[in-house]
């Protein structure tokens, strides 16, 4: 009871954020909900310190409630579904993954961006942007103003892909399931590629892009748990070399939402097997995105814009770059695969 008085204010408080960002997410899908709570939150962290009987609850919320809304998540993605869609778009999947992720490594060494926001954006950019690095940021120990650098980056090409990537899919002649290929697997954001799907679809009436586009993006989503298992082990190897056995502790470090996240993915397709409408998960995946507001709306509270600006360029420069290099290896292996 007494941590519920402690941590309510500042939980409170997020929750208050969250309402218009949810509603102007609602009617501005291509920037979200998550980016509006990031924006507000750091321009009252300018104006307002939060007060310490308020930050504990902010804290909170940018931290646990953040893996609850990666949990919930997981009522979105039907695995059956997944698998079917997975045998054509998993070699593109794993292939612009890979890009991205190594990228990010040697642009991390050659340009000395902190480790964190390099593999928050390597990440956010190759699996499936804010979600991403949602599940990622905990298993890191990310810093809030590292989580709001690397949404804002992701942000900005997530903007830029939803308004070029159907002009140019038209450009270069891809069919209806290559550009849906090409935009969920090209396209950071799950917000950005059903934007990017709903233009193609109304430049080329009957095309029905959208479906595909978005079970080629919940597949992409599921490198998540491989992803974030891997960081927690490389983790748990870096602390058991900085600490004796007696002080190490695999539980610290090992991120055990993410076992959630997966149980509810099974829930989700075993209901949908039984022939459960799995529209019953909806006001669950709701919530998780509201969740996700909150939690941004956290992390907005906790950064200084200004030194996130002085610090912006090189975070940038990297996610242009993984952008345009998943952009290319998503046309490239659907050419060699006969796709295109």
């Amino acid at each position: 009871m007494e941590k519920i008085k402690t941590l309510s204010p500042g939980i409170a408080v997020c929750f208050i954020i969250s309402i218009p960002c949810w509603l102007l997410g609602k009617q501005f899908p291509i920037i979200g909900g998550s980016v509006f709570a990031i924006i507000i939150g750091m321009i009252i962290a300018q104006i307002y310190s939060p007060k310490p009987i308020v930050q504990k609850g902010i804290t909170y919320t940018s931290k646990k409630i953040l893996q609850l809304a990666v949990i919930l998540l997981g009522f979105g993605l039907n695995l059956m579904e997944i698998a079917h869609v997975g045998a054509i778009s998993l070699p593109v999947i794993i292939s612009t993954i890979s890009t991205s992720l190594i990228v990010a490594f040697v642009f991390h060494k050659i340009a000395k961006i902190p480790t964190n926001i390099s593999t928050l954006v390597g990440v956010g950019s190759s699996i499936c942007g804010g979600s991403a690095i949602a599940a990622t940021a905990p298993v890191i120990e990310a810093k809030d103003e590292e989580v709001a650098q690397s949404i804002s980056v992701i942000f900005l090409f997530n903007i830029i892909a939803a308004l070029i990537f159907p002009t140019l899919g038209s450009l270069l002649g891809l069919s209806n399931d290559g550009f849906g290929l090409f935009a969920g697997t090209a396209v950071n954001d799950t917000s950005s590629v059903t934007a990017a799907a709903a233009a193609w679809d109304g430049m080329h009436p009957g095309a029905n892009t959208l479906d595909y586009a978005t079970i080629v993006k919940l597949t992409r989503t599921l490198a998540i748990i491989p992803i974030t298992l891997v960081l927690a082990l490389y983790r748990t190897r870096k602390a058991k070399q900085g600490n004796s056995a007696n002080t190490f502790s695999l539980k610290k470090v090992f991120p055990f939402f993410i076992l959630f996240f997966v149980l509810a993915s099974i829930i989700t397709t075993i209901a949908a097997s039984a022939g459960i409408d799995t529209a019953i998960f909806a006001p669950l995946k709701e919530l998780s995105k509201f969740f996700i507001i909150m939690a941004m709306a956290a992390i907005g509270l906790n950064t200084d814009v200004v030194r996130l600006v002085k610090t912006g360029g090189k975070p940038i420069l990297l996610g242009f770059i993984c952008w345009v290099m998943i952009a290319f290896v998503s046309l490239m292996m659907q050419h060699v695969l006969g796709i295109w």
